[in-house]
């Protein structure tokens, strides 16, 4: 299985649930909300940008979604849990294993927190194109369907795992983005 949760959008995980293929794709969006970013599954309709975390997180149950709080403590990713504590308890599960710490001292927080808060824990690869696929992981105990993978993330069959983006693409990824930045704050108003 595979969840697409583009930043803001369901259009690529709408797109790709008319794709012949074998594998199961999991519907989602990566929602940017005033704290930081959250992933929410299972839903094919677009949860607004910009919204408080709470809101956000009662809109997803609203349509069903499954909230799982990503890179929590990354310094540069928009993680929720450096900016606020409360939302944590709210998550239906916690990415203790995010591909792209090159570091790992991130993950490990993670997976504290999500021990000490009897979160279920996933494995992402946060791949901003195809050939980081899977370095990231979550091994569900499950069926190999939606609702049955779903559901038994919410109940902790998981077990999270992988390997890191190597140095020298996140490296570029991340100079590329900061030159992105750099240039848009250049252009007129």
């Amino acid at each position: 299985a595979i969840a697409i949760t583009d930043h803001d959008t369901v259009e690529g995980a709408l797109h790709a649930l008319t794709v012949p293929t074998r594998l199961v794709i999991i519907p989602g969006i990566e929602v940017s909300t005033r704290q930081g970013h959250l992933l929410v599954l299972g839903v094919t309709t677009p949860i607004p940008r910009g919204m408080e975390v709470t809101e956000t997180i009662r809109r997803a149950r609203q349509l069903g979604g499954l909230v799982i709080l990503p890179h929590p403590y990354h310094i540069w990713r928009h993680g929720v849990a450096r900016r606020m504590r409360s939302p944590l308890s709210e998550v239906d599960a916690i990415e203790v294993f995010n591909s792209r710490y090159i570091v790992g001292s991130a993950n490990r927080k993670a997976a504290r927190i999500a021990r000490r808060l009897k979160k279920p824990c996933v494995g992402g690869s946060d791949a901003h194109n195809a050939r980081f696929v899977g370095y990231g992981r979550t091994l569900v105990d499950a069926a190999p369907d939606t609702a049955s993978i779903l559901d038994a993330i919410r109940a902790g069959r998981t077990v999270a795992t992988g390997r890191m983006t190597p140095l020298r693409t996140y490296t570029r990824q991340s100079l590329s983005n900061t030159w992105k930045k750099f240039t848009r704050g250049m252009q007129p108003r």
